[in-house]
C-alpha cells in the first residue's frame, strides 16, 4: 500500500504539472502580429484599430534604431480572454514590416500571464523561453538595423536582472518609423479584445532607463518629442470610441501614459 500510494501521488503531481504546463503555453500556441490598422489622421494625432502610444515617422530619412522602455501593468481580468502588447520597434506605421520586441499580457479564465517576445514581421513572434515577466518590472527594448536586411534586437527586464538578443531578416523593411506602442494585437487572423491594463507608463522618466523612448533618424539620436514628425496614436474600436489613449509628452519628450478606456 505504502509503495502504491508513491505511485499514485507521483502520478497526480505529474498530471498536475502537465496542466499548469498547459494553462501556461496558452499565448504559446496563438498567431499574433502588429501592423498598424489606421483609421484617421487629423494634425498630427492618429486613430488606429489596434495601436495607442507614440510614433516618429522618418519621412525622407531613414530611421536606424529605436530605445524604448515601459513598466509591465497589473492587468485586472474577468472570464474573458483578453490581450495587451506593449512593445518598441521600428516600421509598421505606413508599411508591411516591424521589427520589434515587448510583452504579452494575456487574461484568460480570470488569470493573468505574462510573456516577453520579439517579432521581425510578417514572421511570427517568437516566444522567449525562461524569460520571467510579472507586473511591475521595468521593461527595455532595442531594436538596430545593422545592414543586409538584418536586424538586432535585445529586451531586457532591469527588474529581474535578465536579458535577451537576437538578430533576424526582414526583406523589404523601409526603416521609415519607430515606435513605442501599447497595442490589442491580431490573433489568429482576428482583432483580439484589449484587456484591462489600467495605466502603463513609457520612457526613462517612469522608468529611470535612460535613452528611451529615442530614435536614430539620418544619424541624430533625440527622444521622440524632439523630431517634428512626432505623431500620438489613440486606440479606437470600429464605432470609434476610445479604448486607450496616450497622455502628453513629457517635457524633455522621452516619456508618456497610456490609460485604458
Amino acid at each position: 500500500m505504502k509503495n502504491r500510494g508513491i505511485v499514485l501521488g507521483a502520478s497526480v503531481l505529474a498530471l498536475t504539472l502537465l496542466m499548469l504546463v498547459l494553462s501556461l503555453s496558452t499565448a504559446k500556441l496563438v498567431v499574433f502580429s502588429h501592423q498598424m490598422i489606421k483609421v484617421s489622421q487629423v494634425n498630427g494625432q492618429v486613430a488606429s484599430l489596434n495601436w495607442a502610444g507614440y510614433v516618429v515617422p522618418a519621412n525622407k530619412y531613414t530611421v536606424t534604431s529605436v530605445a524604448g522602455s515601459f513598466i509591465v501593468p497589473s492587468l485586472t481580468c474577468s472570464k474573458q480572454t483578453t490581450y495587451v502588447a506593449l512593445w518598441a520597434g521600428l516600421d509598421g506605421y505606413s508599411d508591411n514590416t516591424v521589427e520589434q520586441a515587448g510583452v504579452l499580457g494575456e487574461c484568460e479564465h480570470g488569470k493573468a500571464y505574462y510573456y516577453a517576445w520579439y517579432e521581425f514581421y510578417p514572421s511570427p513572434a517568437v516566444f522567449i523561453s525562461g524569460f520571467t515577466v510579472k507586473p511591475g518590472d521595468k521593461i527595455s527594448v532595442t531594436v538596430s538595423y545593422i545592414g543586409n536586411s538584418e536586424f538586432k534586437v535585445t529586451i531586457n527586464d532591469v527588474s529581474e536582472s535578465e536579458s535577451y538578443t537576437t538578430t533576424g531578416s526582414v526583406s523589404g523593411a523601409e526603416l521609415s518609423s519607430a515606435e513605442c506602442i501599447l497595442e490589442r494585437p491580431m490573433v489568429n487572423g482576428h482583432l483580439s479584445t484589449l484587456a484591462n491594463f489600467g495605466t502603463a507608463y513609457y520612457g526613462q522618466d517612469y522608468t529611470s532607463i535612460p535613452g528611451t523612448c529615442y530614435a536614430t533618424i539620418n544619424g541624430v539620436t533625440e527622444p521622440f518629442g524632439s523630431f517634428p514628425s512626432v505623431t500620438s496614436i489613440t486606440m479606437v474600436n470600429y464605432n470609434g470610441e476610445t479604448l486607450a489613449y496616450p497622455s502628453a509628452l513629457s517635457s524633455d519628450g522621452s516619456s508618456f501614459t497610456v490609460t485604458y478606456g
